[in-house]
């Protein structure tokens, strides 16, 4: 008998750039990606909604999302914890 093993949860780290909702932060997720012709290094942003239940999080704090189950339509992400507070972006 195989047993399935259980993937590991996928963490994303950025920064808040909004928390002008009510429970929901909008996060700016920065990766590197390699262009497919050349091969150059380019930054790049996804910006995501994530609840916040306390309403904790505050413009420029990093934190770390984990993933959830839909909560709205565009909101999969919890605010898993909150690495530094106050900052730029």
């Amino acid at each position: 008998m195989m047993t399935t093993r259980r993937k590991k949860p996928k963490y994303f780290y950025g920064s808040v750039i909004s928390n002008k909702m009510a429970k929901t932060v909008v996060v700016a997720v920065t990766r590197q990606v390699a262009h497919p012709l050349y091969g150059k290094i380019m930054k790049r942003i996804t910006k995501l909604k994530a609840h916040d239940e306390g309403d904790r999080c505050q413009v420029g704090d990093r934190v770390r999302l984990s993933p959830s189950r839909p909560l709205s339509k565009e909101k999969h992400w919890r605010v898993a914890e909150i690495l530094s507070k106050g900052g730029s972006i």
